[in-house]
C-alpha cells in the first residue's frame, strides 16, 4: 500500500471506518485528511480542541471522549495517532501493529506518502517527494527561539477549506512555519503535511460555541514572534474579508512584529462558484455586494443600508447569517425585491460533504429552514438560479 498514489489511496479509505486517536492539534490535520478521503472518522481521546469539536458538531466525524482502549480498532482500516505523549503513541503504534491495522503517519497528505503497516514512531517523520515543498523548508532557515524580536508572522488566507484551493505562497509561508495559528474554517486537511515539532494552535470561533477571543489571538501571535518563531496565522477565505486580518496586523505591528499578508480565495466568490453559481453574468446583473450576516437589518450596530441594498438590484451575498437570514430576507422584501428571487445557501464549501439548498427570498422570510446548517454562504439574485445539485457532495439536499 505504501507504494500506491495519493489518490489510489484516497479510494480505498473513501467509505472505510479509520481512526483518530488524540484531540489535541496535531490531530485536526489527520481528521482534515480522512474527511478529504470521504472516510468514515471516528475519534477516541478525552478532549478536543475546538475545531474537532465542531466537526462533531457538524456530524462529520465521530468522538468517544475517554483514553484508547484496543477494542477501538477492532474494524478499522487505518489508525492516526497524535496523543501529544511519546508513551501513548507508542501503546497505540503497538497495539495497531498487533491487530494489522494501519498507520497514517504525519505528512501523509502530501505528495507520493500514504498510510503504512506497522509504521514506528521513527516513520512518523513527515517525507515528502515534492521537490519543490522541500525546497520551500530548506530555503526557510529556522529562527533562534532563544533570540526576542527575530520572529515574524504572516496572515495566510487559505481559501474556503480544501488544501487544493491555498495559493502556492500560502502553503509555503504554513509549510515553512514554526507554529500554525489556525482556525476552524481553514484547509484542514493541510495541516497533516507539518511535522511534529511545528506548534499548531487552535483558535477556532464555533457559532454558539467555544469562542476565541480576538484579543488572546492578537497575544498568541505577539507571543510566538517575539520568541523568534516564523507564525503562519491560517484562515479560511481570505484575512482581510471579514477575517479581522486588519486588527491581527495592527497589533503585529504595534509590538514591532514584521508582518505580511498573503491573500486567499474568498469564500464569497469561490464557494459560489463550486455550487455552479456566478455572482455576476452578463445581461443578468453586474455587480455584488458582500454582507455579514452579523450586521442584521435591526442590530443597532449595523452600517448596512438594506432598503439601498435591497433596491441596487444587485448579487448579495451573505457570510456568517444562518440564524440571521430571515431578517435579511424580510428586509430586502420592503425594500422591493420580489419574493419569487432565488436563494441558495452553500454549506461546506469545497469539501466532501458539501451542499446546496435553493429556495426563494419569499420562503426564506417565514424562517430559517433547517437545512440550512453554518458554515454557509448564502446568494440572494437571479444568479442563485445556476445552484447545481450535481455539484454538492453526497449528501446533498436540494429544495425546489
Amino acid at each position: 500500500m505504501s507504494d500506491l498514489p495519493p489518490q489510489t489511496v484516497d479510494l480505498l479509505l473513501a467509505g472505510r471506518p479509520c481512526l483518530v486517536v488524540g484531540g489535541g492539534g496535531h490531530a485536526i490535520g489527520h481528521v482534515g485528511r480522512l474527511l478529504r478521503a470521504r472516510a468514515q472518522v471516528t475519534i477516541v481521546a478525552p478532549t478536543l480542541v475546538a475545531a474537532l469539536e465542531d466537526l462533531v458538531d457538524r456530524g462529520l466525524v465521530t468522538w468517544h471522549p475517554r483514553d484508547f482502549g484496543t477494542t477501538d480498532l477492532d474494524g478499522k482500516l487505518v489508525v492516526a495517532v497524535a496523543t501529544d505523549s511519546p508513551d501513548a503513541d507508542a501503546e497505540v503504534h503497538a497495539a495497531a501493529l498487533a491487530a494489522g491495522v494501519l498507520l497514517l503517519p504525519s505528512g501523509a497528505g502530501r505528495r507520493g506518502a500514504s498510510p503504512t503497516a506497522g509504521a514506528s514512531a521513527e516513520d512518523e517523520r513527515p517525507t515528502s517527494t515534492d521537490a519543490s515543498l522541500d525546497v520551500a523548508r530548506a530555503d526557510a532557515t529556522p529562527t533562534d527561539p532563544a533570540a526576542p524580536g527575530r520572529g515574524s508572522v504572516v496572515l495566510v488566507g487559505g481559501g474556503p477549506g480544501s488544501p487544493d484551493l491555498i495559493t502556492l505562497a500560502g502553503r509555503d509561508a504554513v509549510l515553512g512555519a514554526d507554529v500554525v495559528v489556525v482556525d476552524r474554517l481553514a484547509p484542514l486537511a493541510l495541516l497533516d503535511d507539518l511535522g511534529p515539532e511545528v506548534e499548531i494552535v487552535d483558535v477556532s470561533k464555533i457559532p454558539r460555541g467555544r469562542f476565541t477571543p480576538q484579543e488572546e489571538i492578537n497575544a498568541v501571535l505577539v507571543d510566538r514572534a517575539l520568541a523568534g518563531k516564523r507564525v503562519a496565522r491560517l484562515k479560511g477565505g481570505d484575512p482581510f474579508v471579514f477575517g479581522r486580518g486588519m486588527e491581527e496586523q495592527i497589533a503585529c505591528t504595534a509590538a514591532g512584529v514584521p508582518v505580511e499578508v498573503i491573500p486567499g480565495v474568498t469564500s464569497a466568490v469561490s464557494a459560489p462558484a463550486l455550487a455552479g453559481i456566478p455572482v455576476t453574468h452578463r445581461g443578468l446583473v453586474q455587480g455584488f455586494a458582500v454582507i455579514s450576516g452579523h450586521a442584521a437589518p435591526d442590530d443597532p450596530r449595523s452600517t448596512v443600508d438594506w432598503d439601498a441594498l435591497g433596491r441596487s438590484g444587485v448579487t448579495i451575498v451573505v457570510l456568517m447569517g444562518v440564524e440571521t437570514l430571515p431578517r435579511i430576507a424580510r428586509a430586502l422584501l420592503d425594500a422591493g425585491r420580489s419574493p419569487e428571487t432565488p436563494v441558495a445557501s452553500v454549506m461546506d464549501a469545497a469539501l466532501p460533504s458539501q451542499r446546496t439548498y435553493v429556495s426563494t427570498l419569499g420562503t426564506l422570510s417565514q424562517g430559517a429552514p433547517a437545512e440550512v446548517t453554518p458554515p454557509a454562504v448564502t446568494v440572494v439574485g437571479d444568479v442563485a438560479a445556476f445552484a447545481d445539485p450535481a455539484r454538492s457532495g453526497p449528501d446533498a439536499r436540494v429544495a425546489p
